[in-house]
């Protein structure tokens, strides 16, 4: 087997804000805010107005997506997304961190993460702890808007980090792929509903092993060491030396599985873009699994 030289998945606090102090902002470095939340709780583009990283763009992961599609969080075009990005400064030669003001420490940013790496720019990273830690250490905040010179990004689809319904279904029969659902136990087994969601019940796809993604971030909301999470998949027999598909709600956090598989050195987890909000619609009635009131989800 051979082994590529991964690029760093997760950047410090500390090491941003060296690189702001020493003005590295720019063309080669951009930082985003990629933070999210279910409506009527928190804002997060106000949130981003009021303070942020200095030099940071909000990136709304409601507008870069594919706004026609009937599910939940679907990717975008290729055209899409590099006209999204490039107008926040990014090309293909940038290294984009990526953060959010989740109370976990993380939550969207990893998305946002395998959204880079899915449309084929390796030089990506999580800020590890997220804003929840940078504002802890005290590190700097500004109310003041970011207006990056716009960049040319192209986007490339790498396939292979992507999974469609079809071939979810295909690999019921084939079982070529291990299928890891991220989301927490409750909904996995369907005995606790999906949150905000109408006309979704929950429960999982036939298959697929639990674990969920709080699991891989210690309290204080920063990535747990390569080590402990190796033992998380092995704990739930999850063999990291075979292919591995990520599924969840939404394709959210799933992306917290291939974040985790990357730190111990495992590229290649591909994402169910549509996951369960597509599954639970299309899926034959067989194929979903849970132990609320109807047996079936």
């Amino acid at each position: 087997m051979v082994h590529q030289v991964l690029y760093r998945a997760l950047v410090s606090t500390k090491w941003l804000a060296e690189s702001i102090r020493s003005g590295k902002v720019g063309p080669s470095l951009r930082v985003l805010d990629a933070s999210w939340y279910s409506p009527g709780t928190r804002q997060a583009r106000k949130e981003y107005q009021e303070r942020h990283v200095p030099g940071a763009s909000f990136f709304d992961i409601e507008e870069c997506r594919d706004t026609t599609s009937p599910y939940e969080m679907m990717l975008p075009s290729e055209a899409h997304f590099g006209d999204y990005v490039g107008n926040l400064g990014i090309s293909n030669d940038t290294h984009v961190v990526v953060y959010d003001g989740d109370d976990l420490g993380s939550f969207y940013a990893p998305r946002v993460w395998w959204m880079f790496r899915v449309f084929g720019h390796r030089t990506v990273s999580v800020l590890n702890g997220g804003f929840r830690n940078w504002l802890k250490e005290g590190h700097p905040v500004t109310s003041e808007p970011s207006r990056p010179e716009p960049a040319v990004f192209k986007a490339t689809l790498n396939r292979s980090l992507l999974k469609t319904y079809e071939q979810v279904l295909e690999n019921l029969q084939s079982k070529r792929f291990q299928l890891v659902d991220s989301r927490a136990q409750g909904r996995y087994l369907g005995t606790q509903p999906e949150p905000d969601a109408v006309g979704l019940d929950s429960g999982h796809i036939r298959g697929s092993v639990n674990v969920p993604f709080m699991n891989f971030l210690t309290e204080d909301g920063f990535e747990k060491s390569p080590e402990e999470l190796r033992a998380i998949f092995q704990d739930k027999k999850v063999d990291l030396s075979q292919p591995l598909i990520a599924t969840c709600r939404k394709g959210v956090t799933a992306c917290h599985i291939a974040l985790a598989a990357y730190l111990c050195g495992k590229p290649d987890v591909a994402v169910y873009d549509g996951s369960w909000s597509e599954w639970f619609r299309r899926a034959p009635p067989e194929t979903r699994v849970s132990q609320g009131k109807s047996g079936k989800a």
